[in-house]
């Protein structure tokens, strides 16, 4: 990201239709003393109008997520991370985006994750796909470098910081397997190698670890995409109909960006007009990206049914 300025989404974003309706209090927004019980909130269509609020106070980042995108599950929880870290000097609001579709609209979320900063009310850039958590970090320090210069200089507190009873009885998570660790470790440091191996190490020792299955889909999704060009691949892809590794390349940009049907559709295609000796890659890749989304995503189910169809 070059650019964090407001300036850089004008036109891209319009939030003219959610900044004056009446809205409902976002889940963990603050109350009458301003404390949240939270710096991580879940914003809807109907609260959106207190969170654009909020950002006069404090800068609000929006994450623009769904529980089928691959490489939101990776930049999510570092955002949330960096966020919890700095204090209360930024709120984290997080939309799904297929439960919101007016607030998908709004921002004009072509791909997600998508992340956007709202400064008094105004649109800021920060992230589109998933990114490590060094560059992160280097944006929210941008981010409040420009709040100040706006005069959006506020803290947020959050209940229960005084050490109350209810916040001492939280649940503590519970810590991860150490390769999985180990591989999340290597991610956030943009080293998806690493990260692959350690999965793969993981499955090794438990073949039915549905965690390390997803995870390695979806880190080697980030992998291969990181060094693609979208445009090439498309111009690619369409000069050589039927190679996989061409399709297999738009459809990796397609599924990272959002575009779960477009993906599956491809590769659908390209397994139907390949030979029967041809086509065990494609339903590998196929399957792998099956992974990525989650078994139980409709876009999934229907996707294997027509290659059950297409394989019998």
């Amino acid at each position: 990201m070059t650019d964090i300025s407001p300036a850089a989404l004008r036109g891209a974003v319009d939030l003219s239709t959610l900044r004056n309706r009446p809205s409902a209090p976002p889940a963990g927004a603050p109350a009458a003393g301003g404390a949240v019980p939270d710096l991580v909130i879940d914003a809807t269509d109907e609260s959106f109008g207190q969170i654009l609020e909020i950002s006069r106070t404090v800068p609000v980042v929006v994450d623009l997520w769904a529980e089928w995108c691959g490489p939101c599950k990776q930049l999510s929880p570092i955002i949330e991370k960096v966020t919890r870290e700095l204090g209360g000097k930024v709120l984290l609001a997080k939309v799904d985006v297929d439960a919101n579709p007016q607030l998908a609209q709004g921002f004009r979320a072509q791909s997600i994750p998508m992340v956007v900063a709202l400064i008094a009310g105004q649109p800021v850039p920060m992230f589109t796909g998933a990114v490590p958590e060094q560059q992160v970090r280097e944006v929210f320090a941008q981010l409040l470098q420009l709040a100040a210069q706006n005069g959006v200089t506020g803290t947020v507190p959050v209940a229960g910081d005084d050490g109350s009873a209810e916040a001492d009885a939280a649940p503590a998570e519970p810590p991860m397997p150490p390769l999985h660790a180990e591989a999340f470790a290597a991610i956030e440091i943009g080293d998806y190698a690493a990260a692959i191996v350690a999965y793969e190490k993981a499955l090794a020792e438990n073949p039915r670890d549905e965690d390390a299955i997803a995870g390695l889909g979806q880190v080697r999704l980030l992998d291969r995409v990181q060094q693609l060009d979208l445009q090439e691949a498309r111009a690619a892809a369409a000069a050589a109909p039927l190679d996989p590794e061409a399709q297999f390349a738009v459809a990796d940009l397609d599924l990272a960006g959002g575009h779960v049907d477009d993906a599956f559709g491809r590769l659908l295609d390209l397994f139907a007009q390949l030979p029967s000796d041809q086509r065990t890659p494609v339903r590998e890749r196929l399957i792998e990206l099956f992974g990525v989304i989650g078994a139980a995503d409709p876009r999934v189910i229907s996707a294997r049914n027509r290659l059950s169809s297409l394989l019998f």
